[in-house]
């Protein structure tokens, strides 16, 4: 008996740690953040519905307009004893008729492209948008992983500053010291302390904006960053591939809209028609009458109407075009700019990485040795606060490679041949 409750108890004793440790998140990767946030964003939900919207119009554009009914007494007397009566003459009739109006076919073809077009600009838009949400939320990870590396760097020079003031200490007090060293060894650690929850403050913020695309961000620790010093693409196969990227995949759609309103300006001087019948009923056993009625629009005065209607819209399709260069234009700068900084901001890395921090260590090293044997405190604060400067370039520029990294990783859109 007493070995089963031991045993009971033993059993006990092995589940508690499993129950009491919780599973830790999973990490956030930065590619999980960009597919995390396309699949979250509202603003993605509303392209997607403007572009069915976009859709639903254009199935339906080029259609015949409705006929119309029409019914109504005709030739109804306004004299005499039967006058304002159904029967009152006997050529009064009731009539009930219908009518169809026929648009060219050309405008009917017109309007069927206009709305082709508009909704393959949505659709291209839906795209644009999907892409622009992925480079922003890889841009929101890239900054708070970059406030992230800032916090350890500043934590680990916070260790380190307390040898200066452990070395000013045990000075002070083996007499070959001052009061002062301490005070000055102490003073540049609180601020450092300042320049520590400054940039806590500044990755909370940074969660934050992360957390706008990712709901889970705010917990989720952040894994290691991708290699930024590898694009998968390189420089040249961007700029081949410019107008597949999202700033410019509308403004094809664009300029067939434009084309299409062009032509459907253009079938505005041709004639449209109109077909109608009616049924006419009269009284006193009278033969009841057919009507039939064709009506034709008749386009004579176009100098200032329709031609004036197919130059506005030619100018309109002259400037889609011309927005369109240009538009070509600013993303090639755009993609031959952040090549440049990317490139810049690399060797910067490398050269704050495998120079300048290690010279700052050795000066630092170097200065604490010789305040230990008994020199003056100055060059060694003033070697910690180099250090310190050149870490907190070192992980700003991390973060701006890493910026100017997901804005090139990202330029083709998602599921596009890479």
């Amino acid at each position: 008996m007493v070995s089963s409750k031991r045993l009971v108890a033993a059993l006990v004793l092995a589940l508690v740690p499993v129950a009491a440790v919780a599973a830790p998140p999973p990490v956030l990767t930065l590619q999980a953040a960009a597919d995390q946030a396309v699949a979250q964003a509202p603003l993605l939900e509303a392209r997607r519905a403007q572009a069915e919207s976009a859709r639903q119009e254009a199935a339906r554009a080029g259609a015949l307009p409705d006929p119309q009914l029409t019914f109504g007494i005709d030739n109804l007397a306004t004299q005499g004893p039967g006058a304002f009566t159904a029967g009152g003459d006997d050529m009064t009739m009731r009539t009930v008729g219908i009518s169809q109006a026929l648009p060219s076919h050309a405008k009917r073809q017109a309007e069927r492209a206009m709305g082709q077009a508009q909704a393959v600009e949505a659709g291209a838009t839906e795209v644009a948008t999907s892409t622009s949400i992925r480079q922003t939320a890889a841009d929101a990870w890239v900054t708070a992983w970059g406030t992230q590396q800032e916090i350890a760097m500043l934590r680990a020079l916070r260790s380190a500053w307390n040898q200066d003031i452990d070395a000013a200490t045990a000075r002070l007090r083996g007499a070959s010291g001052s009061a002062a060293d301490v005070l000055a060894a102490r003073m540049e650690a609180l601020d450092l302390d300042n320049r520590l929850d400054e940039a806590t403050a500044q990755e909370a913020q940074a969660r934050v904006s992360l957390s706008r695309w990712v709901d889970t961000a705010n917990d989720a620790p952040l894994a290691d960053p991708p290699d930024f010093t590898v694009l998968p693409f390189d420089e040249s196969s961007l700029l081949a591939r410019v107008d597949a990227q999202g700033a410019l995949l509308a403004w094809p759609a664009r300029e067939d809209a434009a084309a299409a309103a062009l032509t459907a300006a253009q079938a505005d001087k041709r004639p449209a028609w109109n077909l109608g019948v009616s049924y006419g009923s009269r009284v006193r056993g009278l033969s009841d009458m057919v009507s039939l009625q064709v009506g034709v629009s008749l386009p004579l005065f176009t100098r200032n109407r329709q031609d004036r209607g197919i130059a506005a819209r030619a100018a309109d399709l002259d400037a889609v075009r011309f927005e369109h260069a240009d538009a070509r234009r600013a993303q090639i700068e755009a993609i031959q700019r952040a090549w440049s900084q990317w490139e810049a901001w690399g060797a910067q890395v490398r050269r704050h990485r495998d120079v300048l921090l290690p010279l700052a260590r050795d000066r630092v090293a170097l200065a604490l040795a010789a305040y230990r044997g008994g020199g003056d405190i100055a060059p060694l604060l003033s070697a910690r606060r180099d250090e310190l400067a050149h870490h907190a370039d070192y992980a700003r520029m991390q973060a701006e490679y890493g910026r100017a990294w997901a804005a090139l990783a990202y330029l083709i859109p998602a599921g596009a041949d890479r």
